[in-house]
């Protein structure tokens, strides 16, 4: 497992849903010898969609990851003298957006991405969500133009998209030759030479033949755009690019580009077939060549919890271990599965490491390198890999693991809250245990995930991303828990907010003979304040401001308590409240009957009597939607979303069809898909995916209170 860390590359594949990741993956181990067949995704037979929900259905689910060796550089298929083995660690990431979260601790692990785009429908609304996520991990990428055998495949389009729309320097690396049908191969734009893939043997060999006389004058102008962008980032080509652009040889260009791809300054596009094996062997060329090691990744920055001073870990194996876990999954023969990606040091399986979330020591019994759902045992694992550790008793999603004498806290993940909730309930008794254990391991496996019991109903209430997420989870637990259990319809994840600042005195006061019960608070209660960055940060912002000792100092965190507690169930409806601020002005206290009980009653019941003069209302989660549809369907689809309370953003084109932007209520969208199969008579698609909280209109509210009222 010692290997040189400049030779091995962490990549995820991530693209909207069905553009074709798993299929390139499925390639990627044809062609690094893993895999001896090709799993196709609509046989329901690809190696990395292991689960049976992902067979049926043809999409993935979970992130799979795997690991493969590829000898760089080759010519014709035969390792060249200089040539040597990387090692990858790909992780093959869902597109549909009710998996986001898989994608997001994905990246977070990650050096590099592939991000892959359909040659036909370019940029989609997926597509944009995974690039603000790479972008926020700062993850380097290399663009792959897949489906280019497809009727309607465009590769210089979908760069433009790249550019435009994703607001990213993409630049063409290689121009197509044909395209669709035709498309045969490609023309290197920095070796400058065509080359022409062999039909027979999965395109592992090709042909380097003359480029095509009508494609001289656009493989000169692409080729100077490339050098031209190569030059403008790196100030000695820019020198040698206005004496003689001729005399920048092959290699200065790699080298560029190479750290023009790991600043962000550069995405090279690539074009491809993973379905008719064109194109993928130059894509994990691209990868050796362009996308970083661990060590180029240099130190990661976290913090020493004794101390709260910034530390940092070198991708070495002499620094002491520090990893962090981004996956736990569950496995029917070696049980809990925690994935981590270690960034320094080295870990010996049968050893112990510190949790620094829990405090605790954790021992790691073995230690596994994953390839898809299967386990390889290894004996160690060293800065820079990626693995899977089994034996630990306490180890969650986002937990930083350290050497237990030098603790170490590395930045964790942020996940959304949950937007759709479902009631479920065993079927019969033998189920009811069953029941808790699977939503307990469900709820670990996945953060967007949870799980509560409804206090007024006594009703256990899942909740999730998406209508797709939770048919899912129920149907794991029929098949995986062999839980039988019935479900009620979906209801929305309402909130509850503050619009405006009140007073409020509040006494509570009780005498029942012998010693009684006296708190008396006064509080001012309003919406919370942004931080430096403009954002609301969730919780509750709680200032004391209490002079002199009329409330003793011991009894102020019971308010607080009281106050933060009082947030789960707000006053309109019981939904919850993200975030309030509240400031103690003052209040009083009896030497005898004040206990911190009395206090933390006296702020809940503040709480829920300040609430409605502070102007409580109900939030509603506001989808993003974007639907494509012919042109004579528009008017239809705009006319019906104007029913659902949608706020119409944007319309466009796009490859000839028409594309409609709008926001629209969550509460509004159940079966939506249906309604659109109606109006288009089926040639209409849509996607949908959270995009904030909205007031709801007061008739609305009416109706969300009522029926919770009646619920109840």
């Amino acid at each position: 497992m010692a290997r040189d860390l400049k030779l091995t590359r962490n990549i995820g594949i991530a693209a909207h849903i069905d553009a074709g990741k798993t299929t390139t993956t499925e390639r990627v181990l044809f062609y690094t010898g893993v895999s001896h067949k090709i799993g196709e995704v609509h046989d329901g037979a690809s190696t990395m969609d292991w689960m049976e929900q992902e067979a049926e259905r043809g999409i993935t689910i979970t992130s799979a990851a795997t690991t493969c060796e590829w000898v760089f550089p080759k010519e014709n298929g035969e390792p060249t003298p200089e040539a040597q083995e990387y090692h990858f660690n790909i992780i093959d990431t869902p597109g549909h957006v009710d998996f986001t979260v898989e994608v997001n601790r994905s990246l977070r692990v990650l050096d590099g991405l592939v991000f892959l785009f359909s040659a036909v429908d370019g940029v989609e609304p997926q597509s944009e969500t995974n690039w603000r996520l790479a972008d926020n991990y700062k993850v380097p990428r290399i663009g792959f133009v897949n489906k280019m055998d497809r009727q309607g495949a465009n590769f210089l389009e979908v760069c433009s998209q790249v550019k435009s729309m994703l607001k990213s320097n993409a630049v063409p690396i290689v121009l197509n030759i044909g395209e669709e049908d035709g498309f045969k191969g490609i023309v290197d734009l920095v070796k400058n030479r065509a080359t022409v893939w062999h039909e027979d043997n999965f395109g592992s060999t090709f042909d380097v033949v003359p480029i095509p006389e009508d494609m001289k004058e656009e493989v000169r102008q692409y080729r100077a755009n490339l050098i031209e962008e190569v030059a403008s980032y790196d100030e000695n080509l820019l020198e040698k690019f206005m004496e003689d652009e001729d005399s920048i040889t092959e290699e200065e260009v790699h080298n560029a580009l190479r750290a023009a791809v790991m600043d962000m300054a550069i995405i090279p596009m690539v074009c491809g077939s993973a379905f008719k094996n064109k194109g993928v062997q130059f894509l994990l060329d691209a990868v050796c060549r362009y996308l970083p090691s661990p060590l180029d990744r240099d130190s990661v920055i976290g913090t020493n919890p004794d101390t709260d001073e910034e530390e940092r870990r070198k991708p070495s194996v002499k620094e002491p271990f520090s990893a962090l876990a981004f996956k736990i999954a569950t496995d029917p023969f070696v049980g809990r599965l925690a994935f981590f990606r270690a960034y320094s040091g080295r870990l010996d399986a049968g050893s112990y490491i510190l949790n620094n979330r829990s405090g605790k020591k954790e021992r790691i019994s073995r230690i596994y390198q994953m390839h898809s759902n299967k386990q390889n045992a290894i004996d160690f694992i060293e800065a820079g890999d990626i693995g899977a550790a089994v034996g630990f008793k306490d180890i969650k999603t986002g937990d930083t693991m350290s050497d237990q004498d030098h603790p170490i806290v590395l930045e964790s993940m942020d996940f959304p809250d949950p937007v759709i909730g479902i009631a479920v309930e065993p079927k019969t008794k033998a189920d009811v245990d069953k029941m808790g254990m699977a939503l307990a391991k469900l709820a670990e496996e996945d953060p967007t995930f949870q799980v509560r019991t409804d206090e007024a109903s006594g009703q256990t209430i899942i909740s999730g991303m998406g209508e797709l997420h939770l048919d899912i989870i129920v149907d794991r637990m029929r098949r995986e828990f062999k839980v039988e259990l019935n479900q009620g319809a979906p209801q929305v994840e309402y909130k509850e907010a503050l619009t405006r600042s009140a007073d409020h005195r509040e006494t509570y006061k009780k005498q029942s003979g012998g010693r009684g019960k006296f708190g008396d608070i006064v509080f001012t209660m309003e919406p919370a304040e942004e931080n430096e960055e403009g954002k609301i940060e969730e919780g509750l912002q709680f200032i004391n401001k209490i002079k002199g000792g009329n409330i003793p100092k011991e009894f102020i965190p019971a308010i607080e308590k009281g106050f933060r507690e009082a947030m789960k169930a707000g006053p309109l409806a019981g939904f919850e409240m993200d975030s309030m601020r509240v400031t103690l002005t003052d209040g009083s206290f009896h030497p005898v009957d004040s206990d911190a009980l009395s206090f933390e009653l006296a702020a809940k019941m503040g709480y829920k009597a300040a609430a409605k003069s502070a102007g409580a209302v109900i939030l509603e989660p506001m989808m993003k939607l974007e639907v494509i549809t012919p042109e004579e369907n528009m008017g239809d689809i705009v006319g019906d979303l104007n029913r659902r309370r949608g706020q119409m953003n944007d319309m466009g084109d796009r490859n000839g069809a028409k594309v409609v932007k709008a926001d629209v209520p969550l509460s509004e969208m159940f079966g939506y898909v249906t309604t659109l199969r109606t109006l288009s008579s089926g040639r209409a698609t849509s996607t949908m995916e959270f995009s904030h909280y909205a007031e709801t209109p007061s008739n609305i509210s009416e109706e969300v209170i009522a029926a919770t009222k009646g619920n109840n």
